[in-house]
């Protein structure tokens, strides 16, 4: 049951400091109606979020290039800590955000775009897909206690505006002339603009959605439209060596990168955003658009700053084409 102090309309945020919850506490002022929106830090004093109706919490960590412990420290403990404070204050709905990369690999066959109730994976093997599966495992008990959650599951995330930080570790492996494919598979990118997530956030904050729900800019790609569209080409390989290189990688500590980003290479996904479209939501990006304005961002003089570290698939192209490289320089000198 909701409690009656959690009839409040008022809104605050967590996480104002970083861009998405200074965007998002931006937004929601410049709405009548909401009445109150304020920016809100759970692990400060008791009673912190008395009087509030809704909390969006945005005080976690989406970086894949942040330091794991550190990451996990700030999404784990303080979505933990978040929750407690709701209870404890008599708020009536916490909104956060997941992703679909927490979604298990669909069964073989399986057509696009899959259902948003689609099961999750059991083992992550992935730091910041780990950190996510953790949040929805809090979401859930909390929700069991009584409190309302939210659940907004993103697309690989574009940045735009709001910086590089926010961007997945799909798009890392355009930092290389060539993407990893695996031979015999066609991969897809869905992707989601931080701008939609933003005007999906303020649906969920305003009481427009419930439950759990993917987000995701409109339709998606193939990676040959991606190569056209970026300019680079592919570099194909066996799933068992595309695997075996990423696994090597990830064991010598010379990529954060996990050796299940792979797994959206085998395994193909894109969810349906049909619980936010049956809510009135519709995205103002398309992924061909927003992987074009990430590419604009992204081009040599285009100011866009930013820490950038490789994926697992594009550790596995530069290490691959090094070998590649090497062989043929030995070639060369044995002839």
């Amino acid at each position: 049951m909701v409690s009656p102090r959690g009839a409040s309309t008022a809104v605050g945020v967590t996480g104002t400091g970083t861009p998405l919850g200074l965007a998002l506490l931006t937004r929601l002022a410049g709405r009548s109606d909401v009445p109150r929106v304020v920016a809100v830090e759970p692990a400060g004093d008791p009673g912190a979020l008395s009087g509030l109706g809704t909390v969006v919490h945005l005080a976690v960590s989406y970086d894949v290039s942040a330091e794991p412990t550190a990451r996990r420290e700030r999404t784990v403990r303080g979505t933990s800590a978040l929750l407690r404070a709701a209870r404890a204050d008599g708020v009536s709905r916490v909104v956060l955000v997941s992703s679909t990369d927490v979604h298990a690999t669909p069964p073989p066959g399986a057509s696009l775009p899959l259902p948003e109730d689609l099961p999750l994976r059991t083992d992550p093997d992935s730091a910041l897909t780990g950190d996510l599966l953790e949040l929805e495992r809090l979401a859930v008990r909390a929700a069991a206690d009584g409190l309302e959650v939210v659940l907004l599951r993103a697309a690989t995330l574009v940045g735009g505006a709001l910086g590089p930080a926010y961007d997945g570790a799909l798009l890392q492996s355009l930092d290389g002339p060539r993407l990893l494919a695996v031979r015999g598979v066609e991969p897809v990118w869905q992707l989601c603009h931080t701008d939609d997530l933003l005007s999906a956030l303020e649906l969920a904050a305003t009481g427009g959605v419930t439950g759990t729900a993917a987000v995701a800019s409109a339709g998606w790609l193939t990676q040959r439209e991606v190569e056209q569209l970026s300019g680079r080409s592919r570099l194909e390989l066996p799933a068992a060596v595309a695997l075996a290189t990423a696994e090597r990688l990830h064991r010598a500590n010379l990529t954060p990168g996990s050796p299940a980003e792979l797994d959206r290479l085998l395994h193909p996904v894109a969810v349906q955003t049909r619980r936010l479209a049956e809510a009135g939501w519709l995205p103002d990006w398309t992924a061909e658009s927003a992987l074009r304005a990430h590419l604009a961002a992204s081009a040599p003089g285009a100011g866009r700053g930013g820490a950038r570290t490789r994926s697992a698939a594009g550790a596995t192209v530069a290490l691959v084409g090094t070998a590649a490289l090497v062989r043929r320089a030995r070639q060369r000198r044995g002839r």
